[in-house]
């Protein structure tokens, strides 16, 4: 899978220069949706199926900092899949240096009730697992 990049911009950056903290999040889901996307199955797809994926446990530690104009390399992972949840990794670089490692924990729920992943969806489940062994 290629590596989803981010530019920090501007906005995203506080008084002292440095990216907030907070936008890490969103880097991370830019990057999820991109990883998705690079599946073949984008979240668009899988709303419009009427499924929804919500965070259930998000982590981040924060090697260094970034500014205006880095560029971050964001490489996703899927560190464990079950039946009801996936956890995806995120290793964040600039100039191959990392920033932040992270991850987040996501169910799949189908009218507010849980949906067994591979029941639901085994060709995605079957592509997730050929990316997990590569």
């Amino acid at each position: 899978m290629t590596p989803y990049t981010h530019i920090v911009r501007y906005y995203e950056c506080d008084r002292m220069g440095i990216t907030h903290h907070s936008n890490y999040v969103r880097f991370m889901e830019e990057a999820r949706i991109d990883w998705m996307d690079q599946l073949g199955y984008g979240f668009e797809k899988m709303e419009a199926e009427g499924v929804v994926s919500p965070v259930m446990a998000i982590s981040l530690q924060y090697k260094r900092t970034t500014t205006f104009k880095d560029v971050i390399d964001i490489e996703v992972t899927v560190a464990e899949m079950s039946a009801l949840k996936i956890t995806f990794n995120y290793t964040m670089k600039v100039a191959g240096n990392i920033v932040c490692l992270a991850s987040s924990t996501h169910c799949f729920l189908e009218n507010n009730k849980p949906v067994v992943l591979e029941k639901r969806f085994p060709e995605l489940c079957e592509t997730i697992r050929q990316s997990m062994q590569s």
